[in-house]
């Protein structure tokens, strides 16, 4: 249901150049509620207009904003860093209101996690080597230029500042295309930027489809850098479009993450912890560990865990504080991931918790049961295509070897966990997974990490140096 459009915000413009400016592209998108459908605001459906505005501003601050010092980029993302942390209430309603997420998970992570990175990138910045000595050289780290910065609707604010502040910390202008069904909280943002007092065009937000500002400003030839999070077929047509224009590419894309239970783990956390990994924001998680894998003299032992803890993920309101899983984004989403599990049980998988059955209790809101499928042979779809919901499939593996195998045996190498009874066991078998993170009996997530996949998971890294260092190019000087 959708609510009068009279009592909804319409926003008509974007932030380019310093200032918010009508839109110059027609049309409008709407942001819905994902808990109750109705139509909190409407923001301008940018495109080729909006895009080539933004990128002339950024391209007209590049050079100032490149040539200024570590000191003055360093207090400017300092402001910025204190605005985050004075809007967390305000950052945690939004994101409750426009992708649904539980009102406690959107405070911990998706309002203190960017805090957390942007509080991390002040860190790297005042320590970074800019100018280093190497034989009769000096070797400069410089600004790469326009960076496109396209972000996704799962995790709407962290994705924003794991691209931008180190854009910005690297001396790089901006031009933000935010995902349509999470605008509100980019807007926010942009809000924040012009407060901590950037330079006009240094950053930038144009609202509007993938399919139209997304597009346009991943082949803009006024951008040197596309930095994309999102769907790995999206990504492998932005890399295409990146190519030709010899820009630079990062690419943090899909997932179907492994985690493994070795012998003489403790098959009890471990199950519970992978639950709680994979229902945690419904299930739309890139990195979240989709696949468990445990050995097959325990394998009834671990679907009877799951199913157990899975009865504890009860959907509902996102704003109550009890909730622990909210509904998915949007519709789309919601007929997707049902197509998804209709599919397995077609396959001859079993629903050991939750399934495709709409949920009486929760009529409107774009809800689905948090799932626990057994029985799942490592071909089936559910166990070889990101689903991007709250499901998790189980499979049994003979002994180690098979367990690799059987890890390594997806288009994807995003993230994944093993379990075993000392560290030493689990990171000798992490070094065969061929993914670009791995937590070691329930390590925690480290922003200082670089963050990103190997194979068709992405390039390139975010976070940490590493993802500073996606915005730099290196030049010589030799005497």
């Amino acid at each position: 249901m959708q609510q009068d459009a009279e009592q909804c915000e319409r926003y008509g413009d974007q932030y380019i150049g310093g200032a918010w400016r009508p839109s110059g592209d027609a049309g409008s998108i709407p942001v819905l509620n994902p808990a109750t459908e109705q139509v909190l605001a409407t923001v301008p459906a940018g495109g080729a207009a909006d895009v080539d505005a933004a990128v002339a501003a950024a391209r007209r601050a590049a050079r100032v904003w490149g040539a200024t010092t570590r000191e003055e980029r360093l207090a400017l993302l300092t402001r910025l860093r204190d605005g985050i942390a004075e809007a967390q209430d305000e950052i945690t309603r939004t994101v409750v209101a426009e992708l649904g997420a539980p009102v406690g998970f959107a405070a911990a992570v998706h309002a203190g996690l960017p805090l957390t990175v942007a509080t991390s990138y002040l860190a790297l910045l005042a320590e970074h080597p800019f100018e280093e000595r190497i034989g009769n050289s000096v070797v400069l780290a410089e600004p790469a230029g326009v960076v496109a910065a396209i972000t996704p609707w799962n995790y709407p604010l962290h994705q924003i500042v794991a691209k931008v502040v180190p854009a910005l910390a690297a001396g790089c202008p901006v031009v933000l295309k935010p995902a349509e069904d999470t605008p509100l909280v980019a807007r926010l943002f942009a809000r924040l930027v012009h407060e901590a007092g950037f330079p006009a065009g240094v950053f930038n937000l144009v609202t509007g489809t993938g399919a139209a500002a997304g597009a346009a400003l991943a082949a803009h030839q006024g951008v040197d850098v596309v930095s994309f999070t999102g769907s790995t077929t999206v990504g492998r047509q932005i890399a295409e479009t990146a190519g030709r224009g010899l820009k630079r590419v990062t690419l943090e894309l899909g997932g179907k993450s492994a985690n493994v239970v070795l012998p003489g783990a403790d098959l009890t956390r471990a199950v519970n912890v992978n639950v709680a990994n994979v229902f945690a924001n419904s299930g739309q998680t890139c990195s979240a560990w989709t696949r468990l894998l445990v050995p097959e003299d325990r394998y009834d032992e671990a679907v009877a865990i799951a199913a157990k803890a899975a009865a504890k993920y009860t959907p509902g309101d996102p704003a109550d504080p009890q909730t622990r899983v909210d509904p998915l984004v949007n519709a789309k989403q919601l007929a997707r991931v049902r197509s998804y599990l209709e599919g397995a049980l077609a396959e001859g998988a079993r629903a050991v918790a939750g399934g495709p059955d709409p949920i009486p209790e929760l009529p409107v809101g774009f809800y689905v049961r948090p799932t626990v499928l057994a029985d799942v042979t490592p071909d089936m779809t559910v166990a070889q295509e990101e689903i991007f919901g709250p499901v998790l499939v189980i499979l049994p593996y003979r002994d180690e070897d098979h367990a690799a195998e059987l890890a390594n045996g997806t288009p994807y190498g995003l993230a994944g966990g093993v379990w075993a009874a000392d560290t030493d066991t689990a990171a000798a078998f992490a070094r065969r997974l061929d993914t670009g993170q791995v937590d070691l009996n329930g390590g925690r997530f480290n922003p200082l990490a670089p963050f990103g996949g190997y194979k068709s998971s992405g390039l390139g890294r975010e976070l940490g140096r590493q993802g500073l260092e996606e915005f730099l190019q290196y030049k010589s000087l030799q005497y």
